[in-house]
């Protein structure tokens, strides 16, 4: 599990729909098939969060929306939903556009781009900016992202070896490790007081400072609290840079290596934008690069290993689970199943436009969790991907150095850690007959987005 996961996690469909695991000393179960991960993500009460995983970010996070017990997370969830409403999401796309054209600005033909600290730059200033507003300047910003990178290192190791012991020593790691979670904590205590001596904005932080000040007005609500202030920034702010960072990142490494994708992409930006930076109208007609984006979630899904834990004891898959029993599902083994996923290691984005199963057999395709604990930020972030790839793609092509593509590295996310990739400029055809005919005939002229759920009987069916 900590030296080869990948491998691993593909071997054990084959031993079944629960397979025991031991992590450490600890036993546990992974949960294989689809139908069974539903079922335990639509019965958060019984499966709550919880197992090494979610202890280990709890100490980073605190009890935010993201690591909060099932009796909590209501509450939190419908406090922080006006910032990911679709209206309110459509709103930024001017700012998710702007910040990255500014981000290739500078870019010089032949260049060696770090393509890991530039898509996690822009997703840190874009979830900065959504939560924060300016209260957390370009240096801040810069420092939680370096922050960011040591702390995702040093998660999944902690995750998959849970022994506190090891983490207690004074390594230089664990030394790197704990002042990055420090800093972080700092970083975003210093712009809650900037906020405070400022005037009140239109953001996250405005929402919950309102929140905190109606305390009192209504009984039936726990009141909110600075230290929950800070989680729910603390986890909104990691979270919602980390992981669409590393999708787009592995998305550009991926498109290099499959040059026909990648000529259908710059076809469809290139006419349905006509070298204009994209708006809110344009993303339902951005079908294929929607398409790319899904491919990527299916074929290298950022979130890739989680942990529940019982509550109470239960049954699943003809197994009894006594009470805090650690259960685990993987995005990427549901994915990797050739029984969903035909050819599951090939890069082939038609296959969400073929008329296919939309999230595959069963749901297969769960890059953003289902049922109540969904991923809230998960309509923001296809939105700020898809407007990230369209607007870079529209500009340039990036192509990997001579030499060996180094596989994804799987840490608290899945995805390239260090990728240095060549940027050349594209000559923009916007339009124009060739870049029609690589469109291929008869794709559709909306396709529903990732997240998107329909009732098939009493499976939610993730469409893509």
């Amino acid at each position: 599990m900590f030296r080869r996961p990948l491998e691993f996690l593909n071997s054990l469909p084959a031993q079944g729909d629960l397979v025991e695991i031991r992590l450490g000393p600890q036993r546990a179960w992974m949960v294989c098939h689809p139908e069974l991960v539903h079922r335990m993500l639509r019965d958060s009460r019984t499966f709550d969060k919880g197992g090494p995983q979610y202890e280990r970010l709890r100490a980073l996070m605190g009890g935010g929306v993201v690591t909060c017990p099932h009796a909590e997370h209501r509450r939190q969830r419908r406090l922080l939903q006006p910032t990911f409403r679709p209206s309110a999401v459509a709103g930024h796309t001017d700012l998710m556009a702007q910040e990255t054209a500014s981000l290739c600005r500078d870019w010089r033909d032949g260049q060696r781009v770090d393509v890991s600290a530039a898509m996690l730059g822009l997703t840190t200033r874009l979830i900065s900016r959504v939560l924060l507003s300016d209260a957390l300047g370009p240096a801040a910003a810069d420092e939680v992202r370096r922050c960011l990178a040591v702390i995702v290192r040093g998660l999944f190791v902690r995750t998959v070896v849970p022994v506190d012991v090891l983490f207690r020593l004074p390594t230089p790691a664990n030394r790197r490790y704990r002042r990055a979670v420090e800093r972080t904590h700092e970083l975003v205590d210093a712009a809650m007081a900037e906020r405070r001596r400022g005037a009140p904005r239109d953001d996250l932080l405005g929402l919950l400072l309102a929140a905190a000040g109606r305390d009192g007005e209504d009984g039936e609500e726990t009141p909110v609290t600075d230290r929950e202030i800070h989680d729910q920034l603390v986890s909104l702010l990691l979270t919602g840079s980390e992981s669409p960072s590393m999708c787009l990142a592995s998305t550009f490494s991926l498109l290099a290596r499959h040059p026909e994708v990648e000529r259908r992409l710059h076809a469809e930006v290139d006419s349905v934008l006509a070298g204009r930076l994209p708006e809110a109208g344009d993303l339902p007609r951005l079908v294929y690069t929607r398409a790319v984006l899904t491919e990527t979630l299916r074929h290298s899904p950022p979130g890739w290993l989680f942990t529940r834990v019982t509550t109470r004891e239960t049954e699943l898959a003809g197994r009894r689970l006594p009470r805090g029993t650690t259960v685990l599902y993987s995005p990427y083994l549901l994915h990797h199943d050739p029984a969903s996923f035909p050819e599951p290691e090939r890069f082939r984005p038609e296959r969400w436009l073929e008329g296919e199963a939309a999230a595959g057999p069963h749901g297969a395709l769960i890059p953003f969790a289902a049922g109540s604990r969904k991923c809230i930020g998960d309509l923001f972030s296809l939105a700020e991907m898809t407007v990230a790839l369209a607007t870079l793609a529209g500009r340039w092509r990036l192509s990997h150095p001579p030499g060996p593509v180094a596989p994804p590295r799987p840490g608290a996310t899945l995805g390239p850690r260090s990728l240095t990739m060549i940027c050349r400029p594209r000559a923009q055809a916007p339009g124009g007959a060739a870049a029609r005919a690589a469109l291929a005939p008869g794709a559709p002229a909306v396709a529903p987005a990732v997240g998107e759920t329909r009732r098939d009987g009493d499976q939610d069916v993730h469409h893509a």
